[in-house]
């Protein structure tokens, strides 16, 4: 039996977090039926805690917080499950893990959680592996699990993704803002975004100015950052969710820059003026449905390491 150095510690603990698009533009179709896309991803301090255990070859993922199961799904479709098992997988190692996560970020809204909870699945095994494979290997696992995977492993909170996700530029962070997330009482499946994006490039309606030259130079500029704000799937997801409009045009009122929808959805936030502080608003419903949830945030301009636990 191999008998690992004894200063690695067999647990450790990290915070996975959150994610938001400052822009997002669906670029052209692959023949595989994934869609290039360009995006402006920024990490914010709302964040998933979990808890990574190595162990001799027992498996488990045990998922606490406030958080309804059956959005969960199986545990083998858990992405923080899933990154273990590419990790070991493509390493050999560990034999086993245990996993304990705490879900603060809401399910399935555009706000990157499982994917957050795969990427620090990964760093925190490979900080405990006697061969860590580093950050660019990492990177290439996570590629397979999603497209916010790879930006949510890697180790700067602010980055130009393209491609399918995988091709990062990572960048300076625009200084600390406070935002608003507001978490509409339906979902948005993502393949239903797509489609119905596909449906409306058919019949001729597409941005503008989606052929705008970046500069990474001035990405973290909240000036620059609110000009160049978009989301292809805001205006189609729009259109069958009438409170996606609504909460947007509330959260200009508010004087948030850029105020829109986070990847397809149904999330949306508001990045705060500096130095403005809000109390956290009430949105209503529509219709005499339920209103929507809201909470307050904070841009990261660091990512949360990950700790050993003796």
């Amino acid at each position: 039996m191999t008998t690992r150095a004894v200063s690695r510690a067999d647990t450790a603990r990290v915070a996975a977090q959150a994610k938001i698009n400052l822009r997002l533009r669906i670029l052209a179709r692959e023949t595989s039926g994934y869609h290039q896309l360009e995006t402006l991803f920024l990490r914010l301090t709302l964040a998933d805690e979990l808890l990574v255990r190595v162990t001799d070859g027992a498996r488990s993922l045990d998922v606490a917080g406030d958080v309804d199961a059956r959005l969960l799904g199986a545990v083998e479709r858990n992405l923080a499950w899933r990154a273990a098992e590419s990790y070991a997988s493509a390493t050999g190692w560990p034999a086993g893990f245990a996993i304990e996560l705490t879900k603060y970020i809401p399910v399935g809204g555009g706000l990157g959680g499982g994917s957050a909870d795969a990427g620090a699945v990964l760093r925190a095994l490979d900080a405990m592996a006697p061969a860590p494979v580093g950050e660019s290997a990492l990177l290439v696992i996570a590629a397979a699990l999603g497209a916010d995977a790879p930006f949510l492993t890697c180790t700067r909170p602010f980055a130009l993704a393209w491609g399918r996700g995988e091709r990062l530029l990572a960048l300076s962070a625009p200084e600390e803002r406070e935002v608003l997330l507001v978490l509409p009482p339906f979902a948005v499946n993502t393949a239903d975004a797509y489609g119905w994006l596909a449906a409306a490039r058919d019949v001729g309606h597409r941005d503008d100015d989606a052929s705008d030259v970046l500069d990474p130079t001035t990405l973290g500029e909240w000036a620059t950052i609110a000009r160049l704000a978009a989301n292809d799937f805001e205006p189609v997801v729009s259109a069958r969710h009438p409170m996606i409009e609504d909460v947007i045009a509330r959260l200009r009122d508010l004087g948030c820059s850029p105020a829109m929808l986070s990847g397809s959805g149904s999330s949306l936030f508001g990045v705060l003026p500096s130095g403005v502080g809000v109390e956290v608003p009430r949105f209503e419903g529509t219709h005499g449905g339920p209103a929507p949830q809201v909470l307050l945030t904070r841009t990261a301009v660091d990512v949360a390491p990950v700790v050993p636990v003796a």
